[in-house]
């Protein structure tokens, strides 16, 4: 039986070992997404990106997320890892492994899970930008909650 796994870390990611926590013989396919933060957003010269999440509903998500991918596109083991704190240009913020018998299921069932926890996991992100100013990405910053500023969740 597939297993769904999902963590909230403010350690770097690991993409030999998620990989190798996630295949099983029965698996012909595995895929790594990795995202990554980049040096530009909307024409700005980003600097660096600070993440916050509510780590204990984040997780839950992610896991429900990840269990709906492996129901719909019946892949093996599905494993979402996602960063907090600052990260720098170049480090990876989130990562998803899918393990399927064939590579079609992965590849479907990779974009599942990044486009569901893009839309429906509280995890929000402030820009660095080399100018000096941090901005919230546009949706809903933490702040807005009542979250203490700077703080982790």
């Amino acid at each position: 039986m597939a297993a769904a796994y999902a963590a909230v870390t403010p350690e770097p990611l690991d993409a030999a070992r998620l990989l190798a926590d996630c295949v099983s013989p029965d698996d012909g396919a595995a895929l790594l997404f990795w995202g990554v933060v980049r040096n530009e957003n909307e024409g700005r010269a980003v600097d660096q990106l600070e993440y916050h999440a509510y780590a204990g509903m984040a997780e839950r998500q992610m896991r429900m997320i990840a269990e709906e991918a492996i129901a719909r596109f019946g892949t093996g083991d599905i494993r979402v890892v996602h960063r907090v704190g600052v990260l720098a240009v170049g480090e990876a913020s989130v990562a998803i492994v899918v393990a399927a018998p064939h590579r079609g299921e992965a590849y479907e069932a990779s974009r599942y899970v990044i486009e569901e926890l893009k839309r429906r996991v509280p995890v929000w992100k402030r820009e660095g930008y080399v100018s000096g100013d941090r901005e919230w990405v546009p949706g809903f910053a933490p702040a807005e909650a009542g979250v203490a500023e700077g703080g982790l969740l």
